[in-house]
């Protein structure tokens, strides 16, 4: 492991397409970078590939090509330092408006040690991404039930399925991808089920034509659809999963059966805000009902120097990611007093309004549907982590008083397993709004997105922390010279 720990101009975390584009861009513009990624190759899950692939072309398959070459040439020169296989846990600062952050840094668990474990940057660009959000519904919890975008990941990143009959269930577009990918690697999808109406899109018009180049995809993923013969079922939802040891088929809300062997839920995404929330950036909700960072015009956070890109500001696809990348590159570099040509900021601004316009109109499109929760019985798992039942968060809001979710987690303990809330916060969120007879709020949402670290952390690395802060806190004690000595 490298022992030396040079300050960057910039970290950007997460090299997805909003992290690609910040990375190369403030790289190019003459700043000093380091890159950080989970991943083992760069592109995030938008652009996820195995090491034999390259991502399709109908996917911005090009436009990555360009950021991958750009990036591998910025590297060559020096300019920016690329660390895949690297996750921030924790992130410093001396003071909380000026000085370097500190950004602590190990591996998922299955990769090799990492090469550095913290870097210290001026400036951060957070582009942390997003991941499935999930809705419980009873026998979820089943093996071979599976996120929409973890089956994805599968077919993506590892080139396997995991079942031969599948039922792609939920909400939104990001449904049918994964069907005519599971139907193109030779699994018999027996029906996509839409929970929304078809015709949402005919009262969101105005956003729609702000992304020509969606409407060419939903008609390229219409003709797989039909080339395929799957199904598409509006109005349609899942109401349980059946099964014992493992799914054996769905029960849809008309009362029909379907038997499969892999059910893909997809209710659309929650931004990962963890890192956001750990430097004391503001949060709003955003029209999904999701927590986002908020940013001004530059792509600045309300913490100095920390910006953010991507869909950590609202979920809108790989196009808007990518200019608000670019964009936070072009700020940066203003900011350090480098030329930066209004012309592209100007242009950028545009594209990014017009992202956000059709994610908008999408939003509004494919909403979680009202009343899902009055679909949950008392024994319908909530938290799969902990097995926290429905009439277990019932009985804590009845028996106990729990009106908010931070309380209901400390009574039930939804949210503290191995996902840290991941998975079930916006349910529970929701679940305690419903009982309590009110909307779900930001408020609600923030307790179940923060955490005192990013990633799982060795017990080691907690020592260490610990001896840092006593050896500091040491240094910094008053009359510790030795001319003071009587």
């Amino acid at each position: 492991m490298a022992t030396d720990r040079p300050t960057y101009d910039v970290a950007v975390v997460g090299a997805g397409p909003a992290g690609l584009a910040a990375a190369v861009g403030a790289a190019e513009a003459g700043l000093d970078v380091v890159l950080i990624d989970a991943g083992r190759l760069p592109g995030g899950q938008y652009w996820r590939h195995d090491e034999h692939s390259t991502p399709p072309a109908h996917h911005h398959g090009r436009l990555f090509a360009r950021l991958r070459a750009r990036l591998d040439h910025q590297r060559g020169i020096g300019r920016l330092h690329y660390l895949p296989g690297h996750q921030v846990w924790l992130i410093d600062r001396p003071r909380p408006d000026s000085g370097p952050f500190t950004l602590r840094l190990n591996g998922p668990y299955d990769t090799a040690p990492v090469e550095r474990d913290r870097v210290r940057a001026g400036a951060l660009v957070l582009c942390c991404g997003a991941y499935d959000r999930q809705l419980p519904l009873p026998g979820w919890e089943l093996p071979g039930v599976m996120a929409a975008g973890g089956v994805q990941a599968l077919l993506k990143g590892h080139r396997t399925v995991a079942g031969r009959r599948a039922v792609v269930a939920g909400t939104g577009p990001f449904l049918l991808p994964v069907a005519t990918g599971l139907a193109q690697a030779g699994v018999r999808v027996l029906a996509v089920c839409e929970a929304n109406p078809a015709h949402g899109w005919l009262r969101h018009l105005d956003g729609a034509v702000r992304a020509p180049a969606k409407s060419a995809e939903a008609v390229r993923y219409a003709a797989l659809m039909a080339r395929h013969r799957i199904p598409y079922r509006t109005r349609a939802t899942v109401t349980e999963i059946l099964g014992e040891d493992r799914v054996r088929g769905v029960r849809l809300d008309g009362g029909e059966v379907l038997e499969a062997d892999l059910v893909a839920l997809g209710w659309g995404f929650t931004p990962a805000l963890e890192l956001p929330l750990m430097v004391g950036a503001a949060t709003r909700r955003d029209l999904d009902g999701s927590l986002v960072a908020v940013v001004d015009a530059r792509q600045r956070t309300t913490v100095p120097d920390v910006l953010a890109a991507g869909e950590t500001t609202g979920v809108g696809g790989a196009a808007p990611a990518v200019a608000e990348g670019r964009l936070a590159a072009l700020s940066l570099a203003a900011a350090h007093g480098l030329p930066v040509d209004p012309r592209a900021v100007r242009r950028l601004r545009t594209a990014i309004r017009h992202g956000r316009a059709f994610a908008a109109a999408l939003h509004r499109t494919y909403p979680v549907p009202d009343g899902w929760t009055d679909r949950l019985t008392e024994r319908t798992v909530v938290c799969r982590c902990e097995e926290v039942t429905y009439g277990e968060l019932c009985r804590a809001r009845n028996d106990l008083g729990a009106e908010d979710p931070r309380t209901m987690k400390l009574l039930a303990r939804p949210g503290m397993g191995w996902c840290q809330g991941r998975i079930c916060g916006f349910a529970v969120a929701a679940v305690t709004a419903s009982l309590t007879g009110r909307p779900a709020t930001a408020e609600d949402l923030r307790p179940l997105s923060a955490r005192p670290f990013a990633a799982p952390v060795t017990l080691g690395e907690l020592a260490e922390l610990a001896d840092e802060e006593l050896s500091e806190m040491a240094d910094e004690e008053p009359g510790a010279d030795a001319d003071d000595e009587p």
